[in-house]
């Protein structure tokens, strides 16, 4: 499922050109069609029943390898190409059909409970959602109903309160983990032992660049009083704080709102440098969490309301509001392109919006802090 199976040539040429609001060239199949392996695979493990496993080994903590999210990620960005593909040549089936299996995937991400993965997972989720919105009006409705149904039955969403659970109190035993190794290499030399110490935070909490203005290290060796005696105490205050992060960030968002602002305020009054640096992460996390709730309605009501007009559209509650999305036509550069809906949450300070494309011409942004702009173009990443 590799896709450094494919040519950097097919890679590049895909990644660094904007093909939205154009026929796409002949050889555009070809460019796609490198992945059809990859794709084939993607689909067989959509359909399969046993339980997803990644095998990681969780126990090396923040120095934990997870090679396959960046390969998942890019898929999702290639599910989205092919689709265009293969509805420019009037194949709206194989287009849904990698769709969904690339959701699949995408769900299977965050199986392993680390936080990065269920990240991972939205950000996937959200191409996706973004593939229909950009392409509503090539699909039949026949398959915009089996896309929200396909959509409805994919496997379950991993959550952030579950990685906090799971994924994050490895990181919390990593620490602890080293810094008694630490002081069993060094039984009756804390200066060593110490120095051990901050060599290893520092590799792992600035990524390897030792030169990072916001390298936490020597505050949190300076709140333990320079001693590992100190860092055990000040980590052994975290338990606590994940069970709290756990209950609140599993809460419904209005219960949420309620809790989360008290919990944020301790959390940046805490004289523990490891609760400061570690949980504001967390509420982020959540706040993406919501959002791709949000569009994951959005798109479940423009369906309906593509089959159903008003009543159908009706139907679909905004998860983070207390009725249906609002709805509004979408004008850009003076025509009539579609509609757009729009969230009553607002926790990433921009209006959270989506614009479903009902007519073709200039490709512009459909989600987003910059939706409703022309599309900028691709960086090639």
């Amino acid at each position: 499922m590799m896709t450094q199976n494919v040519k950097q040539a097919i890679r590049d040429q895909l990644n660094t050109n904007e093909w939205r609001g154009q026929p796409l060239p002949a050889n555009f199949e070809e460019l796609v069609s490198a992945y059809n392996q990859q794709f084939r695979l993607i689909r067989a493990a959509a359909k399969s029943e046993t339980p997803c496993d990644w095998g990681l080994d969780l126990s090396e903590g923040p120095e934990s390898l997870l090679p396959h999210l960046a390969v998942a990620k890019g898929l999702s960005r290639v599910a989205r190409l092919r689709a265009m593909w293969d509805l420019q040549n009037k194949k709206p089936d194989e287009a849904r059909d990698d769709l969904l299996a690339t959701l699949a995937l995408a769900r299977n991400v965050s199986r392993d409970g680390v936080l990065i993965s269920a990240i991972v997972q939205i950000a996937m989720e959200n191409i996706l959602i973004s593939t229909v919105a950009e392409n509503f009006y090539q699909f039949p409705p026949e398959t915009l109903k089996q896309l929200e149904d396909g959509f409805e039955s994919a496997p379950a969403r991993g959550t952030v309160a579950q990685a906090v659970t799971t994924g994050e109190r490895w990181f919390y035993t990593w620490f602890v983990q080293k810094v008694q190794d630490a002081r069993k290499q060094h039984p009756r030399d804390e200066a060593a032992a110490m120095a051990d110490i901050r060599a290893i935070f520092r590799k792992v909490l600035t990524s390897g660049d030792e030169k990072n203005p916001s390298d936490p290290t020597d505050k949190m060796l300076e709140a333990a009083g320079g001693t590992s005696e100190g860092l055990l105490t000040l980590l052994g205050e975290l338990p606590p704080v994940y069970d709290r992060a756990t209950a609140i960030l599993a809460l419904p968002r209005k219960e949420y709102e309620a809790q989360i602002g008290p919990f944020e305020a301790e959390i940046k009054a805490s004289r523990n440098p490891f609760i400061t640096e570690l949980f504001p992460s967390l509420i982020k996390c959540r706040q993406r969490e919501l959002v791709i709730q949000a569009k994951l309605a959005m798109l479940r009501a423009a369906v309906k309301y593509k089959l159903g007009g008003d009543t159908g559209f009706n139907s679909v509650i905004d998860p983070l509001g207390d009725g249906p999305f609002l709805r509004q036509r979408f004008v850009f550069a003076g025509v009539d392109r579609g509609f757009q809906l729009k969230s009553a949450y607002g926790g990433q300070i921009f209006p959270e919006v989506m614009i479903f494309v009902e007519k073709a011409g200039t490709p512009f942004v459909v989600d987003g802090k910059h939706a409703g702009e022309a599309a900028p173009k691709p960086d090639g990443k």
